[in-house]
């Protein structure tokens, strides 16, 4: 039987090495920004309909890399960059814990799209934000497209998750909270 002393242990070994790959302590802005270049140019190669949406909000926080592990205890940490006409306005930092019957380690990207002046604003005031209810969640279906509903949605805030990798089934971004860096 294992102790809860060694579970957690391992649980903080596993998330210290699944945020080795994150780009901490990296060459900084530079290689960030290419991170977010190649993966809006795959989000917006692989899921044509993200064009739209990208040229109807009036900013979006690209996070090209989150790393997620857990075993009871979990966490999830990854950096990326706010983007106003495409132009890096802004660095972030994302953090999520999650405690419960979880196990497994996972990498995914995801993309908020804020739709209103008001939203990008409030965002970009806070010391720390979260994503509210006032978000829609946006998944792309397994034949690339994203829903027409995504497209005229209404929502101040539109957050897409994609490119799983891993060993957990899903990946949320309820929780997670998002910082300004200097990376």
């Amino acid at each position: 039987m294992i102790s809860r002393r060694s579970l957690l242990a391992m649980g903080g070994a596993g998330l210290t090495l699944a945020a080795c790959g994150n780009g901490i302590g990296s060459a900084g802005a530079s290689r960030l920004d290419a991170r977010v270049d190649a993966t809006r140019n795959y989000l917006l190669t692989k899921y044509p309909g993200t064009q739209d949406l990208e040229t109807k909000s009036v900013g979006v926080l690209w996070m090209p890399l989150m790393t997620e592990a857990s075993f009871g205890f979990g966490g999830a940490f990854g950096q990326g960059a706010l983007r106003i006409n495409n132009v890096t306005v802004d660095y972030y930092a994302a953090a999520a814990a999650s405690f419960g019957l979880q196990i497994g380690a996972q990498q995914y990207a995801h993309a908020l799209f804020f739709m209103t002046p008001e939203a990008l604003a409030d965002f970009r005031r806070s010391d720390g934000w979260q994503l509210g209810a006032d978000a829609r969640y946006a998944l792309p279906d397994r034949g690339g497209a994203i829903a027409a509903s995504t497209l005229t949605s209404t929502a101040p805030v539109i957050a897409l998750v994609f490119g799983q990798a891993g060993l957990i089934a899903g990946a949320s971004l309820a929780g997670t909270k998002y910082t300004r860096i200097i990376p």
